[in-house]
């Protein structure tokens, strides 16, 4: 058997990807208190960048949204990986 806890193409990283298109998607209020709306900051702070700086500062937020948006993927997989493998290690006791 193999190591649950790997990252590879297996069902469990399905799994995860269909509650990303499913469940995920829809947001309680509890879940739109503590949403962060990266469009909208992006837009306040491009209103007070000066013009010659507003496509570097664009740029920089865009890259930003990128890299939190796959530190928060990495954290999410890893966390239901290792919670459903620790699950199977349970049974197998």
């Amino acid at each position: 058997m193999n190591n649950l806890r790997e990252v590879k193409d297996d069902l469990l990283k399905e799994w995860i990807e269909f509650r990303e298109e499913t469940a995920f998607c829809e947001m309680t209020q509890q879940d739109k208190k503590y949403c962060i709306c990266f469009e909208e900051i992006a837009e306040k702070i491009l209103k007070n960048v000066p013009e010659q700086n507003k496509k570097f500062v664009q740029k920089e937020l865009e890259q930003l949204e990128r890299n939190f948006m796959d530190y928060l993927y990495y954290w999410n997989e890893k966390y239901y990986r290792n919670g459903f493998a620790d699950v199977i290690e349970l049974f197998k006791m």
